[in-house]
C-alpha cells in the first residue's frame, strides 16, 4: 500500500474536474518522470477507463480511483496532494519529498548503480558542454567501459574529464569499481587497429 495522501480538498477539486470530463469511470493517474534524479517531476493526469497500466496500484477514493504508476510508487512515499485556496482562487499542489531520492544502494547490481550516478551526477555536468557518457560494459577486472557522446566525442579534454571527473566520482560512490575506460581508449593497444 502506498503512503501517498490526497487531501479531502484535493479529492473534491479533482472529482469536480473529472465530472466535467463526462467520461464514466474516469480517474487520475499519478506518476513521476525521471524518478530518483534531480529532474524528477510528479505528475497527475486524467486516466480514462482502461488507460491505466496493469501494474498500476489502484487507490480507491470516495469519488474516483487514483492509479499509481508502479515504478513511481517507492518515490511517492510520504507524498501529499493538496488543494489550497487563496485570494486568486486555488491550486493543486503536489509535494513528493522522496521523488528525487535514489533508490539504489550497495546491494543494487553494479550496472544499475553506475548508470544511476552517470544519470544523476555526471551527465548533468557534461550536459552544459553538450556531452554525455553512457555505460557500455564492465570488464572482468571490474573496470567500467564508458562511451562519451555529444560534445565529448573527439574533445581533447576527454581524458582529463574521464580521469579527474568521471572516474573519481564513480570510484568514490562505488568502492568495488576498479576504474573506468573510454570505449575508444587508445592506450589499450591490444585490439587497436593500425
Amino acid at each position: 500500500m502506498s503512503n501517498i495522501t490526497i487531501t479531502e480538498s484535493a479529492q473534491e477539486y479533482l472529482a469536480d474536474l473529472l465530472q466535467k470530463q463526462n467520461t464514466p469511470g474516469i480517474g487520475i493517474r499519478v506518476f513521476i518522470t525521471q524518478p530518483g534524479t534531480q529532474y524528477a517531476e510528479t505528475c497527475i493526469a486524467y486516466c480514462k477507463p482502461h488507460e491505466q497500466k496493469h501494474e498500476d496500484t489502484p487507490l480507491a477514493l470516495k469519488d474516483f480511483t487514483a492509479w499509481l504508476d508502479a515504478v513511481s510508487v517507492p518515490f511517492l512515499e510520504d507524498a501529499v496532494v493538496d488543494y489550497a485556496t487563496d485570494r486568486m482562487g486555488g491550486q493543486l499542489t503536489i509535494k513528493a519529498p522522496n521523488a528525487k531520492v535514489p533508490m539504489v544502494n550497495e546491494d543494487s547490481p553494479l550496472p544499475e548503480r553506475i548508470n544511476y550516478y552517470l544519470q544523476t551526477e555526471i551527465n548533468p555536468g557534461l550536459a552544459s558542454h553538450g556531452g554525455m557518457v553512457s555505460l557500455v560494459d564492465i570488464d572482468d577486472e571490474g573496470v567500467a567501459i564508458l562511451r562519451f557522446g555529444g560534445g565529448c566525442q573527439g574533445c581533447g579534454m576527454v581524458d582529463t574529464t574521464l580521469k579527474d571527473g568521471v572516474e573519481k566520482t564513480l570510484m568514490e560512490r562505488i568502492p568495488e569499481l576498479k576504474g573506468v575506460r573510454d570505449v575508444t581508449d587508445h592506450s589499450n593497444k591490444e585490439n587497436a587497429y593500425y
